[in-house]
């Protein structure tokens, strides 16, 4: 049976989603895992994530009955006409902008793609986000900075204890559970809102491959935003970390199914912390830890501004008629094969049967 464009671009969609959003995304959950854990090899970092991976994956699976986003993807249907090309631009910059190591939103620049009146409800949720994230980095760490953080950055050189490689790995787990939970439906617009078993391991084994180069190339160039603050190599400093903005991601997730942009809130978690520090060990001064979080959300503006554009600029090419969809058109006389046409039977088609 040949297979059409439109087909081909779900597959490659799909593929280039969820490279690119990891990769970029993979400093908000993976980020102070992988650089604490920087003196162990590569392989068994991605088989604990993966384990994880597969775990909320198939949970997601059979809970929501082949609804692997989590019911995050209700207000973002599929295009009636079918995929078309605007679809696959927005991973691909998102790879370029994380090559020159900017934390893009992936949640603007992709779904806003599939439903552009939705702009606005994502936007307010992730400022909202940010917002809380400086807030509760602020006043945590300039209650805990004094009595803990100084304690991690005084004994920095010795081995930490065996009980923090544990909570270290459970608040890793903990977190990255939540990011998916979050942000799958970055990665999965690209599919049939609901899968058949055949679609579900194709899923599975793209992911695993895909997260294997990123952790194999230690998180890339985009890593550098983890580096560059105050002692999160350190084991102990990254479990804090994580186990707040895990519990950030999950209050905001128990707040509704509005996508949001969880790179805002790991952006705002790191500014408050840094500042706080900054205020009260005084390690660096303070105009500094401001310019380092400042330069932060500046690169985050830049990839805002490139998301809005094309959310906003591509369907507005598309409603135009600049860009045709991708089936193609097909003359009264002549009867349409499966491999022409994109609408919701095509698509039907493409995933398997739910068994329930």
């Amino acid at each position: 049976m040949a297979v059409g464009v439109a087909e081909i671009l779900v597959f490659v969609g799909f593929v280039l989603a969820a490279y690119s959003i990891v990769a970029n995304d993979a400093i908000q959950t993976l980020g102070t895992f992988l650089s604490s854990n920087s003196h162990r090899p590569w392989w068994i970092l991605w088989l604990y994530a993966c384990s994880i991976l597969v775990a909320v994956l198939l949970y997601g699976w059979f809970v929501n009955f082949g609804d692997i986003a989590y019911g995050r993807l209700e207000k973002f249907p599929q295009p009636a006409g079918g995929l078309s090309w605007i679809h696959v631009i927005p991973p691909i910059f998102i790879l370029l902008l994380t090559r020159y190591g900017v934390p893009v939103s992936t949640t603007f620049l992709v779904l806003t793609v599939f439903a552009p009146t939705n702009l606005g409800q994502i936007l307010m949720k992730s400022l909202a986000g940010y917002g809380v994230a400086i807030g509760v980095g602020l006043v945590l760490y300039l209650i805990v900075a004094k009595f803990v953080e100084s304690r991690f950055l005084a004994s920095r050189d010795r081995r930490p204890g065996a009980h923090w490689v544990v909570l270290q790995w459970c608040a890793t787990a903990f977190l990255w559970s939540q990011w998916l939970i979050q942000d799958l439906a970055n990665i999965f617009v690209y599919l049939p809102r609901t899968l058949g078993p055949g679609f579900l391991i194709f899923a599975i084994a793209v992911m695993l491959i895909l997260h294997a180069i990123i952790f194999r190339n230690r998180g890339g160039q985009i890593q550098g935003i983890v580096t560059s603050k105050t002692n999160t190599t350190d084991i102990r400093a990254a479990t804090i970390i994580d186990f707040t903005y895990a519990l950030i991601l999950m209050y905001f997730k128990e707040m509704s199914n509005i996508p949001m942009s969880t790179t805002w809130v790991f952006l705002g978690l790191l500014a408050g912390r840094e500042i706080a520090l900054s205020i009260l060990l005084r390690h660096r001064p303070f105009k500094e830890a401001a310019l380092i979080a400042g330069k932060d959300v500046g690169k985050a503006g830049i990839g805002l501004a490139v998301s809005v554009s094309l959310a906003l600029g591509l369907p507005a090419l598309l409603s135009r008629g600049a860009a045709e969809p991708v089936s193609a058109a097909v003359s009264e006389d002549t009867p349409a094969s499966p491999a022409e046409t994109i609408g919701e039977q095509n698509i039907d088609a493409i995933a398997l049967p739910r068994s329930r």
